[in-house]
């Protein structure tokens, strides 16, 4: 399905990706406690609601 190179290729590239955004999260962690206070929760809160009545209606059609 996939080569080796591909596979080598993705797994270097998700852990670049993941070591970036923990790396870009913590240089900004102070601006968002300023800015964005309880911002992350909220934004959970209407992820998981979006994602519930997807499901819900996706349940409902079949």
């Amino acid at each position: 399905m996939f080569s080796q190179g591909q596979l080598v290729f993705a797994a270097f590239f998700v852990i670049a990706f993941i070591l970036l955004m923990f790396w870009s999260y913590r240089k900004d962690f102070k601006l968002h406690q300023i800015h964005y206070k309880n911002g992350a929760f909220k934004v959970g809160v209407v992820c998981v609601i979006v994602i519930f009545v997807f499901v819900v209606l996706r349940i409902l059609i079949h």
